[in-house]
């Protein structure tokens, strides 16, 4: 099978070890997978072995030079002027519903003749990108360039997630399922977002494939049953993981009599907004804001909690919830998108209504009160992503996926 390439907006990052996963499992399975990314990372990001190992052989589009750039465009309009020129009018006449989006589009064009240059020199000529955007957009441009370039010999292929869907012009979006020859969905959520933006005929290249966690790297511990209750929280801190609920709960929890503690794992722009908030509600010596943790140390934070919450506002199908059932660790999130095909209310964790403090802090006192009941969910959880969730099968799904492009 001819290499792949692998593209996302910034590789490797602390919010994408899925990616690197899925990654290092196509690999297992004989696929060649040559990571690209559109920006380089900082060091802030190389927090593991496999952070650094990604980061060495990984190739980034930016930054780039100007003398570079209009290097990379002169030699594809010399050497295939007409496929050029016409991916150019495909760029400037996308249907992006704004002004902005469109020379958004010069942009990816620009930035997708790098990678046409990149995948030339690797003899590469499939792309998938993660996300509906940028990478997607980026890879869409490449295609439109490619193909004619390369007389139909180059294909692309993306996968949506779950707020990407949301955040994606959906014009555009709509234009890229249409125009793609695969597209991934981790969820049948997201899969049916994007069917609605498209006609039937393209439904047959909608699959959904989901992400995965490797099970040997998350084995569950044993839990005490201590007077301290722990909560732990992995997540980007942004205003759509819904810190702040969590928050309120604990202070009801607290003003309940129970002793609870939170650890935040991760780093993010509401950081002082949060930590002011943890001072509003007199929680300074219940909350631990941990910051950002490598994938060599996350499994520390799972194992030393009692139950894991996540209460989002909207999500895919959450990673570290995966993480944290693998570890045999009870979960509280939302009944949100993508998150009811993990976690079954009552066998596998608890769901309640996103945005519900008073909800969240029912679900959490209920666990706080039943050891026996934290460990019948905790053992269910790691079941359910260990039937439907292990990388290595999620990958062998995949690769059948692409094995059609070879």
């Amino acid at each position: 099978m001819p290499p792949i390439a692998y593209l996302t907006d910034h590789y490797p990052a602390v919010s994408h070890t899925f990616i690197q996963r899925e990654a290092l499992a196509l690999r297992r399975r004989g696929v060649d997978v040559r990571t690209f990314s559109i920006h380089r990372v900082g060091t802030e990001h190389l927090l593991s072995g496999d952070d650094r190992a990604a980061f060495a052989t990984t190739e980034s589009l930016l930054p780039v030079g100007a003398a570079a750039l209009i290097a990379a465009h002169a030699a594809a309009l010399a050497r295939h002027p007409r496929a050029y020129l016409a991916a150019l009018r495909d760029a400037l006449r996308l249907p992006a519903e704004s002004p902005r989006g469109r020379l958004w589009q010069l942009f990816y064009f620009a930035e997708a003749v790098l990678l046409w240059r990149a995948c030339r020199r690797a003899g590469i000529r499939h792309v998938h990108a993660h996300f509906t955007t940028p990478a997607a957009d980026v890879t869409h441009q490449f295609a439109r360039f490619a193909r004619r370039a390369w007389r139909g010999k180059a294909t692309w292929s993306f996968s949506a997630h779950g707020v990407d869907i949301d955040v994606a012009d959906q014009s555009m979006l709509a234009e890229k399922v249409r125009d793609a020859d695969l597209v991934v969905c981790v969820s049948d959520f997201g899969r049916s977002r994007l069917m609605a933006l498209v006609d039937e005929q393209h439904w047959g290249k909608l699959h959904v494939v989901r992400c995965g966690v490797d099970l040997r790297a998350f084995p569950p511990a044993p839990r005490s049953s201590g007077a301290t209750f722990s909560i732990l929280c992995v997540g980007r801190l942004v205003a759509i993981k819904a810190h702040g609920v969590l928050l309120e709960a604990v202070a009801a929890l607290v003003a309940a009599g129970v002793d609870a503690h939170l650890t935040l794992v991760g780093d993010g722009p509401r950081r002082e907004a949060l930590e002011a908030l943890v001072r509003d509600r007199r929680l300074a010596d219940r909350v631990r804001f941990a910051g950002r943790v490598g994938q060599d140390e996350i499994g520390a934070f799972y194992r030393a909690a009692d139950v894991f919450c996540l209460p989002s506002f909207a999500e895919g199908v959450p990673v570290v919830l995966m993480e944290a059932m693998a570890s045999g660790l009870p979960v509280v999130s939302t009944r949100v998108n993508g998150i009811p095909e993990l976690v079954e209310d009552g066998v596998s964790g608890l769901l309640v209504a996103p945005g519900r403090s008073d909800l969240l802090a029912e679900a959490l006192r209920t666990l706080a009160d039943d050891a026996a009941y934290r460990a019948e969910l905790g053992d269910a959880g790691r079941a359910r992503v260990a039937a439907s969730f292990e990388v290595d099968a999620c990958a062998e799904q995949l690769a059948g996926r692409f094995a059609a492009f070879s």
